[in-house]
């Protein structure tokens, strides 16, 4: 087979290895039903890097490949030198730089996006999260209740509102990992730690902690349900109710 007919089904098999990678990144389900808007901007990040990623996986697989075919060692050619080759120096300017100016795009790309999930809106509410061995737990400040505090086992937020999380630790260090808002933040003992979401689609998402926190850990497990504004404002007050009428 002559060089440049050996070349082309390499380029060829290349760029339908390309096109079959991009197409199963977004054929394959990877992820949980995206809940809110940093989750929409944390997959279309995802899928930006794996275009970019794929195409230079299979450029180095291909170069490996075809070098492997074409320059094998042969039968008899154990013992010979292999051919004088000097450096090339437009060839390392240019492996060089384009990696740079790409990295550079996805880094500020990346950057561009945690920018966005974590800007804060006009208005806000702020919801307190506990984590202990083995449970969290939810603290609803005077300011959104309308009366006294609420602490509560289940947590409630309204849907297309910004909400920061107040992460606290009662014991050792616990991750606050909710995987369909694609936000995960450590509780730390002594510190308070934050982060923000707009949840975008109604519904009842699992809560998990995601450090291995104790011979409990796999059980310290929760939910946050997304609701309407109007189903919010009900359940505080059915709380707040449930509260006073407690003995």
């Amino acid at each position: 087979m002559s060089r440049r007919r050996s070349v082309t089904i390499t380029i060829l098999l290349a760029l339908a290895a390309v096109g079959i990678g991009i197409w199963l990144s977004y054929e394959i389900r990877w992820f949980p039903v995206a809940a809110s808007k940093q989750a929409v901007n944390t997959d279309r990040l995802y899928h930006v890097l794996v275009i970019a990623s794929i195409p230079i996986f299979v450029l180095v697989l291909s170069t490996i490949l075809y070098n492997v075919w074409q320059f094998r060692m042969r039968p008899g050619e154990e013992l010979k030198d292999g051919a004088p080759i000097h450096g090339n120096t437009r060839l390392e300017v240019f492996w060089t730089a384009i990696p740079t100016v790409l990295l550079l795009g996805l880094v500020g790309y990346s950057f561009v996006v945690l920018r966005d999930n974590e800007k804060k809106p006009a208005n806000e509410i702020k919801i307190g999260v506990t984590g202990q061995q083995f449970v969290w737990t939810y603290q609803y400040p005077r300011a959104l209740t309308g009366g006294a505090p609420l602490n509560s086992y289940e947590l409630y937020i309204p849907r297309n509102e910004s909400v920061q999380f107040q992460i606290h630790s009662r014991d050792v260090i616990h991750a606050f990992w909710v995987p369909a808002f694609r936000l995960q933040e450590d509780a730390v003992p002594g510190i308070t730690t934050n982060w923000r979401v707009t949840a975008t689609r109604l519904g009842t998402y699992p809560v998990i902690c995601n450090l291995l926190c104790g011979a409990g850990h796999s059980l310290m497990r929760s939910a946050v349900h997304v609701v309407t504004q109007a189903r919010f404002q009900e359940w505080l007050k059915s709380q707040q109710s449930t509260t006073a009428g407690a003995p």
